[in-house]
């Protein structure tokens, strides 16, 4: 059997029995044209994190997007860094922002980080990850548009992008800029 397949064959059995892993995974799309395609940029907001730029958030939604639903809604989060920052550490910090949101089990925290250190690089300061929220299915991820792959886990997904959407989130400036669409009245970040 090629590797490819035995890697798919393997990753598809885990997500089968693991809990809290969905079975129900969408392929992703090759480009990150494809998976954004029908959806408008809203709104964009700097975090600034001890008087240090981190990144610019640009959201991605399709007409009539929902904020207080936005965990059933498929949307894009685009983070353009403005700094370098190391996978393994963005990754962390993610675990740290979702435990905020709701608890997780220990177990499942472990997952989910492995999940994301393998996906996520070092990034410098001008990269762009995109992630894309599939309802039901979890979430697909690019670098610089080029997918790097998903987690095909639709909690994780609900739990991962409330970072920055759900009214929970530690950020509600950056969170109410991107919810803000072109045109309306200014809101600093």
């Amino acid at each position: 059997m090629h590797r490819t397949h035995l890697l798919a064959l393997l990753l598809t059995c885990a997500a089968a029995v693991l809990p809290g892993v969905s079975a129900q995974a969408s392929t992703p799309e090759p480009t990150l044209g494809a998976a954004l395609q029908g959806q408008q940029p809203l709104g964009t907001a700097r975090l600034r994190y001890w008087g240090f730029d981190v990144y610019d958030a640009r959201l991605f939604v399709a007409p009539g997007f929902d904020a207080q639903r936005y965990e059933d809604q498929r949307f894009g989060l685009e983070l353009s860094y403005l700094r370098e920052l190391k996978g393994a550490d963005i990754a962390e910090r993610s675990i740290d922002e979702m435990r905020d949101l709701a608890p997780i089990e220990p177990a499942q925290a472990r997952r989910w980080r492995a999940a994301m250190g393998a996906l996520f690089p070092d990034v410098q300061r001008g990269d762009r990850i995109t992630g894309v929220h599939v309802p039901g299915s979890g979430a697909h991820f690019y670098l610089n548009g080029r997918l790097l792959g998903e987690v095909a886990d639709a909690a994780f997904s609900r739990q991962f992008f409330g970072i920055w959407l759900s009214p929970k989130t530690s950020q509600p400036r950056l969170r109410e800029a991107m919810l803000q669409a072109p045109g309306g009245p200014p809101r600093a970040p």
